[in-house]
């Protein structure tokens, strides 16, 4: 369940309680008579199911009221309430399920800030990486791509396409873009730093390493798990697991190969930079392909699951 609280025009409040009353899935409907001051109103209060949620999002929104008034939507933990799960029950579909739409745009719009927080959570994660190269250890590689936060423009990007909004597709592109080479270049940066106090070696770089030379050896199956790992993403964020988000994280190659080539480019290994740069292109586009034709095959299965509930009540 979620919780509503409107600040609402007294003179739409009589409608914004009609809505409330006849959307299926509410219950817990509480008014507020001149409660609000800024902006003067009333203050509504309301449950409603997460799988109900985005439709009436939708007409609370046609009525303006998140221009003139305002509309908070919270999780609620724990509800133990007969009418609350009779909500549930009556609310078309499963909440799993449930794609909230505008809590989606609202939550990749943040992580998809180009802000300062998110170039140093970057650029410390492909320098962490980068040790990981070095040294060919894996465990610095998976704490590497645990802390990357670039998951959060890719999400953004793929909301952004399926939803039509230009500005969080840009907005997404430029974190992306400017995140990489900034964390890129300071990487270098740090590679020659590291190389000075003889902490980095290029025979490291040119040994064997089992244990990361995939990261620069992009092959199919690169794609393959890029393609797994942004179907898992997206359905972690639409779902609201975001537990999941950090086996995702560690799933694809992005921080790292960015470090790899950082490193290999300050050594003149070209070859590596190369193949790290290929590496990190093809794990971006199988994680944007997926994450988009995931979105658009919820949206698709969601809208055909309502519309035959609404048949089948109607019949």
């Amino acid at each position: 369940m979620l919780h509503l609280r409107l600040m609402v025009p007294a003179d739409r409040t009589h409608d914004v309680l009609r809505l409330l009353e006849a959307t299926v899935g509410t219950a817990h409907l509480a008014v507020l008579t001149g409660a609000a001051r800024d902006p003067q109103g009333d203050v509504v209060l309301c449950d409603v199911a997460r799988e109900a949620a985005d439709a009436l999002l939708e007409e609370l929104r046609a009525l303006r009221i998140d221009e003139d008034g305002s509309i908070a939507v919270e999780d609620i933990g724990l509800s133990l309430s007969a009418r609350a799960d009779r909500a549930e029950r009556e609310a078309p579909g499963e909440g799993a399920d449930a794609v909230l739409w505008e809590s989606l745009t609202e939550a990749t719009h943040e992580e998809s800030t180009l802000s300062v927080t998110y170039l140093a959570f970057l650029t410390l994660a492909t320098m962490i990486a980068a040790c990981g190269v070095v040294l060919d250890n894996a465990i610095l590689i998976v704490g590497a791509m645990a802390v990357g936060p670039e998951f959060g423009p890719l999400a953004g990007i793929c909301t952004a396409l399926v939803r039509r909004a230009p500005r969080l597709a840009w907005r997404s592109l430029l974190a992306l873009l400017v995140g990489f080479a900034v964390a890129v270049a300071v990487t270098i940066g740090f590679s020659f730093f590291m190389d000075a106090v003889h902490l980095f070696d290029v025979g490291a770089l040119n040994a064997a390493r089992p244990n990361t030379a995939f990261i620069y050896r992009p092959d199919w199956f690169s794609f393959v798990v890029a393609v797994l790992a942004g179907i898992a993403g997206v359905l972690s964020l639409t779902s609201a697991k975001s537990g999941a988000l950090v086996g995702v994280a560690i799933s694809v190659t992005t921080v790292p190969a960015a470090a790899n080539a950082a490193v290999a480019f300050s050594y003149g290994r070209f070859g590596q930079a190369r193949g790290s740069t290929e590496q990190l292109l093809l794990n971006l586009v199988g994680i944007l392909l997926a994450g988009t034709v995931t979105l658009l095959a919820q949206k698709l299965l969601w809208s055909r699951q309502q519309r035959r509930r609404h048949e089948q009540r109607t019949a």
